[in-house]
């Protein structure tokens, strides 16, 4: 005997699946805005200032321009290593040898590098102009011979960077306009099939907010549920990519992605009851004859 569907039965499970969908997507944009967020900052981090010494300068004056240095505003402060980097000629001719696969020393005869210090600089000051501005800061300390940096490279970072932040803006808003319309059409089907139930209450005399406080109740649950699930699967996705792509641990800050949770469960909640409220108040509006 086929069993028969209940009055008032509700397509929860439908309405779920689509929050959570919906959910997800936008978590996993959110995701995305959050590690290349924290890519680029690595990236800014790692950008050095070379400040070369005079090849006159003794070790004496060599640790006056660190200290001069040290105090300056524009040096990263960072637990992670050091932020001023020593590095002497016969270093700086290693490295070049290794780089180039050319002992360029055999041909001149001697090493014409200079001992050099390597200076982190502050994300804030990473903008071309301000970078000119530490370069002729420098410059005016005594026993530096001179302050090298790759030019134009912070404006074309920052160029892209505002591209890339501005794509995945629009593709989140264009996202979250596509999905809060699927959601609420999803559910106005629901509350569609219970026209006839709200009907039947308004007759017995049942004032709106009787009608609407148990569908936005569930409404509010279906949206927690659904926020709940989309955040299991984007955290097992990310836990995922960290395990198998080499160095992305390096880009997870979890007090964000923390943050990305709570904001999700709440769109959740707040998606299921907007829509549901929404869709309410335009069948209690209605006319018997408009039911049909």
């Amino acid at each position: 005997m086929p069993k028969k569907k209940k009055i008032g039965s509700y397509p929860n499970a439908m309405i779920v699946m689509s929050l959570t969908a919906a959910l997800f997507l936008i978590g996993f944009c959110g995701l995305l805005v959050l590690q290349s967020k924290k890519l680029v900052s690595i990236i800014r981090q790692n950008i050095e200032v070379r400040v070369f010494l005079e090849k006159s300068e003794t070790k004496a004056g060599q640790d006056s321009i660190l200290n001069v240095i040290k105090k300056k505003p524009f040096v990263l402060n960072s637990a992670e290593g050091a932020p001023i980097t020593y590095v002497s000629r016969e270093e700086a001719a290693k490295e070049f040898i290794q780089g180039t696969k050319e002992d360029f020393t055999t041909l001149l005869g001697e090493n014409p590098l200079r001992d050099s210090y390597r200076v982190k600089i502050q994300e804030d000051y990473f903008e071309e102009s301000k970078l000119q501005g530490i370069k002729k800061e420098i410059e005016k300390i005594k026993g530096v011979y001179e302050v090298v940096y790759q030019e134009d490279l912070a404006d074309n970072i920052n160029r892209n960077v505002t591209k890339i932040y501005a794509v995945l803006s629009a593709f989140a808003l264009i996202m979250l306009i596509i999905i809060v319309l699927l959601v609420n059409n999803t559910i106005k089907l629901a509350i569609y099939s219970q026209r006839f139930l709200i009907r039947s209450m308004q007759l017995v005399g049942a004032t709106n907010g009787f009608i609407q406080r148990p569908y936005i109740i569930r409404g509010a649950i279906q949206g927690l549920i659904g926020g709940v699930l989309s955040v299991g699967l984007l955290i097992a996705l990310q836990q995922l990519a960290v395990r198998n792509v080499e160095g992305l641990l390096t880009l997870q800050e979890y007090d964000k992605i923390a943050l990305l949770v709570s904001i999700i469960v709440s769109l959740g909640i707040l998606i299921g009851v907007i829509s549901t409220y929404q869709s309410l108040a335009r069948y209690l509006k209605m006319t018997l004859d408009d039911l049909y």
